[in-house]
């Protein structure tokens, strides 16, 4: 099952939340070619917004190639998508530290705190005895 964080505060719109986080599934390789999206419905229910939300998501992913839309079957992850290099993930992960880092300072916040608050969140991800292996997201969810 797919995880996805929506922070209806972060200032970014929860369509462009959910269609990075599509992106990055498939750039990971966590959504292969062939794999099935979740439902119109079901991803709108579980995330709890609009379902016109999830339309213009997959519309947008289908212009850009990334999905192909079944009529009666649903959304599949095309054999042209994305996947990631070691490189631009490198870049992607140093990006996402910034934002982090600049806002923490924004709000004041220590270095010390900041790290602890990463390593905690790594560590629930973290499977049991995975120290080293791709995190894994284990459930949908929705940060309010």
């Amino acid at each position: 099952m797919l995880h996805f964080q929506i922070d209806v505060s972060a200032g970014i719109p929860v369509y462009r939340q959910i269609l990075d986080q599509i992106k990055y599934y498939i750039a990971s390789g966590t959504l292969k070619p062939g794999d099935r999206l979740p439902s119109i419905r079901e991803l709108a229910q579980t995330l709890a917004i609009n379902p016109t939300t999830v339309v213009r998501v997959y519309a947008d992913l289908e212009h850009e190639g990334v999905i192909e839309m079944q009529h009666g079957r649903g959304a599949f992850v095309t054999a042209r998508s994305f996947r990631m290099t070691p490189a631009q993930r490198e870049r992607k992960i140093h990006e996402l530290a910034r934002r982090l880092v600049v806002e923490a300072a924004q709000m004041g916040a220590p270095a010390s705190q900041v790290l602890r608050a990463v390593e905690d969140e790594l560590e629930e991800l973290r499977e049991p005895g995975e120290a080293e292996q791709p995190l894994r997201l284990p459930r949908l969810a929705r940060a309010s």
